[in-house]
């Protein structure tokens, strides 16, 4: 089976501007809307804000847990912190949640949505759609997979970082019960991963009043610390920041290394914009999430001006003593709710790169029947479990992980901030003035961040890299190989129309009942068709040629999910089209044709589908570890029937050799 969610060239982010339009067929098109998904603007209500808040805001309301911690340390070293070494941290931290979070995402990224989707995959198609010139495309679809590939990155680093951080709170309390955080921390990580198969949507009530109660209690630490020694808010002028930077120089360029830490979680406002509608998402932040973190990052630093010792952990140790257990037990719920976020997002992200054909098949499991986005991938669940646990028991704190966090945080602000230049230009009309004026200074600022922690390579900074790299090798290596594969079937298949036009001198004998034969090019005969006539020579009444075709964009249209076409009587070809947000079912959309007059039963109809055994050709094109890559990725694909919910009994698979 050659199925175009895995290659062809309407899959890829490279496709052609107008890979969206219906395909030419032949014959009598009708053209409709079966099975068609349509997204409507999400209402801004108490509801969608609690979501928001909820599942949008996890990663980055966690952060005030190590950011500052991690920035002091950096800086003092040996020596004692200053007071106004304190007060240019805090500025820094305090400029960068307002430049990087509400003034590039919130306010001017955010407007880049593709048909109301978000996320550096969905700015990668815009981005693609408005460029003309192939190369062009395919550099924009690379940044695109490299944006992805640093987000699964983040998606294994942020469960690890955040629950440790949050259990090592009790150190702080019983320190006599530090040797059970990292066996504690196993255990939660293994609990939250465990859980997933039941969805976000049984817990996700929860959710919202947790980290409501979370980003309060952070603020109003923060308010009690101020009150305190208020001098704090000297910060909020950005000549300590600036002063800060020109006396430490060098110093201060490895500390914007852990203050980028204060920001993880942003690309998360961008990516749930499908989710939740993007005017939610700017009022949690700006009339909420936003102050209720400034309040605790001054708190912070108020403490420390008043006991230098707090440096230690200065968010534990502004918790009154009564209160720290209690404390510990609500971090350790905002960071799995936090972690919850991450993977979530790490399972769209997923579904949409095997969408469009640069992974393998996946089991992908609906959790909830009237959600499309709540999702469960078991594989790659997986896949983000085994790398979490691993890199608790390599790094073993939170301080050290840190480390590691950075470079996939700034390297997917860089992606995004790229595809900006292209998507504000040729999309929204905005002159290269005000595009240059506008983006320079944030891609200023993301490389000087990237830069900053790529000093931290030699400490943990290589795992996002190393990880970056090898998924990226998977991904190109995964999409070649399919499109070599579809290149040889088209060389090698039979024409549609020479079929067609000799069926009724060949005599074939016609038997009662319907059989699906699944097709990635419509334009020539599947190949498990003229094997079924070689050995078993016969020719169901009605015969459907299935392709799959998924589009550069989250959903199909509405009136273009479907293009039914009679070749001959009895004879149909059906083209399906599914965007990288959505997930085929072959039955039931094939069922959703009855309008366009295909009577179709799906407990009577027989499923045809070629298996590929893929060979090395005399003169490959593919390198031999390359191919040892591809192959070992096929066979741990999922199996078709699975993908496009094709019932197994009801399934014939007949063998095919593809030479590439």
């Amino acid at each position: 089976m050659s199925d175009t969610s895995q290659s062809g060239a309407s899959s890829s982010l490279s496709a052609p501007a107008s890979s969206n339009e219906p395909p030419h067929v032949p014959g009598d098109v009708k053209e409709f809307a079966a099975d068609s998904s349509y997204r409507t603007s999400a209402p801004v209500g108490f509801a969608a804000l609690m979501g928001v808040l909820g599942v949008v805001y996890g990663d980055i309301g966690t952060s005030p847990l190590y950011a500052l911690r991690s920035t002091i340390e950096a800086v003092a070293g040996s020596h004692a912190i200053k007071d106004w070494e304190v007060l240019g941290i805090e500025s820094l931290i305090f400029w960068t949640l307002i430049m990087i979070v509400t003034v590039k995402y919130v306010l001017i990224v955010m407007r880049a949505d593709y048909n109301g989707e978000g996320g550096i995959l969905a700015l990668s198609s815009l981005a693609q759609r408005v460029t003309t010139t192939p190369k062009g495309r395919l550099v924009l679809g690379m940044v695109g997979i490299i944006g992805a590939c640093l987000f699964f990155g983040d998606g294994i680093i942020t469960p690890a970082i955040s629950v440790l951080s949050a259990v090592e709170g009790i150190e702080v309390s019983m320190p006599s019960a530090a040797h059970v955080v990292l066996p504690l921390s196993i255990v939660v990580l293994i609990g939250l991963f465990s859980m997933q198969w039941v969805g976000t949507g049984k817990v996700g009530a929860i959710f919202g009043p947790i980290m409501l109660l979370w980003f309060g209690t952070l603020g109003l630490l923060g308010v009690v610390q101020i009150y305190h020694h208020p001098s704090v808010l000297m910060a909020l002028l950005p000549y300590y920041a600036l002063k800060f930077i020109i006396y430490h120089g060098a110093m201060s360029f490895i500390a914007l290394g852990s203050v980028v830490l204060c920001v993880t979680g942003a690309e998360a406002l961008y990516a749930d914009m499908g989710h939740f509608g993007r005017q939610p998402i700017r009022y949690v932040w700006i009339f909420f999430v936003l102050p209720a973190l400034a309040l605790n990052y001054m708190g912070q630093g108020a403490l420390i001006l008043d006991n230098p010792a707090a440096t230690a952990n200065p968010f534990y140790m502004m918790i009154p003593g009564w209160m720290q257990l209690p404390m510990v037990l609500l971090a350790t719920l905002a960071t799995v709710i936090a972690s919850q976020a991450g993977i979530s997002g790490g399972f769209q992200v997923c579904r949409q790169l095997i969408q469009l054909g640069y992974l393998p098949r996946m089991r992908i499991k609906h959790t909830n029947a009237e959600e499309e986005g709540q999702i469960y991938l078991p594989e790659f669940n997986r896949f983000l479990a085994v790398g979490a646990i691993i890199l608790v028991l390599a790094f073993q704190s939170s301080e050290r992980l840190a480390a590691a966090y950075g470079i996939a945080v700034t390297g997917t602000f860089i992606c995004t901030t790229l595809l900006c230049f292209v998507v504000f230009h040729r999309q929204f009309k905005w002159s290269w003035f005000a595009v240059l004026g506008t983006f320079v200074p944030f891609l200023i600022v993301d490389v000087i961040f990237f830069s900053a922690n790529a000093m931290k390579i030699p400490d943990g900074g290589w795992v996002p890299v190393l990880l970056g790299c090898v998924l990226t090798l998977m991904m190109t290596t995964w999409k070649r190989g399919r499109s070599l594969i579809l290149s040889r079937q088209k060389q090698d298949n039979l024409p549609m129309g020479s079929f067609i036009a000799r069926l009724p001198q060949s005599r074939t004998i016609r038997v009662p009942g319907m059989a699906v034969f699944m097709t990635a090019n419509p334009e020539t005969v599947p190949p498990c068709l003229l094997h079924n006539l070689k050995h078993n020579k016969v020719l169901h009444d009605h015969v459907l040629f299935v392709t799959v075709e998924n589009i550069d964009q989250p959903e199909a249209d509405r009136g273009h999910r479907a293009a039914l076409s009679e070749l001959a009587p009895g004879i149909y070809r059906v083209v399906l089209r599914y965007g990288f947000m959505e997930t085929p079912n072959i039955p039931r959309a094939l069922q959703d044709l009855k309008e366009g007059g295909l009577d179709f039963d799906p407990l009577q109809a027989s499923y045809f589908i070629s298996r590929e055994l893929v060979v090395r050709s005399s003169v490959a094109r593919m390198s031999l570890w390359r191919m040892s890559l591809f192959l070992f990725m096929a066979r741990n694909a999922t199996p078709v029937t699975d993908f496009f919910r094709i019932p197994v009994d009801r399934v014939v698979e007949l063998g095919v050799k593809v030479a590439i």
